[in-house]
């Protein structure tokens, strides 16, 4: 035990006659390291971009409420009247009549 402490730390494991099998796994250990460090990477850059989605997202909602806002007041009887006035058309004084057509068959 004592023994394969000291070959860790002087690194005599790694020149020994049967080190390719250390070369190996340590290779393989460095690989997964790096696999693993740019699947970190690739999911904090996919949070970044679901929030800056996000943010978009409200952006437009407030957006379309605005305008949506906007559309509902111009549709409004009254603002069509006061537009319409400067141009001389006034509302009909007398309400509309229902034409009925009965079918002649």
């Amino acid at each position: 035990m004592k023994k394969n402490v000291y070959s860790v730390l002087k690194g005599t494991f790694l020149v020994s006659d049967d080190s390719f099998k250390n070369w190996r796994l340590i290779l393989f250990l460095s690989a997964l390291a790096v696999v693993m460090i740019a699947s970190s990477h690739s999911a904090d850059r996919k949070v970044h971009e679901i929030a800056r989605l996000n943010e978009e997202v409200k952006e437009l909602r407030s957006a379309f409420a605005e305008s949506r806002e906007k559309l509902m007041g111009l549709k409004m009887e009254s603002s069509v009247r006061s537009k319409l006035k400067d141009r001389g058309v006034i509302p009909s004084g007398n309400p509309p009549k229902k034409i009925i057509v009965k079918s002649q068959r």
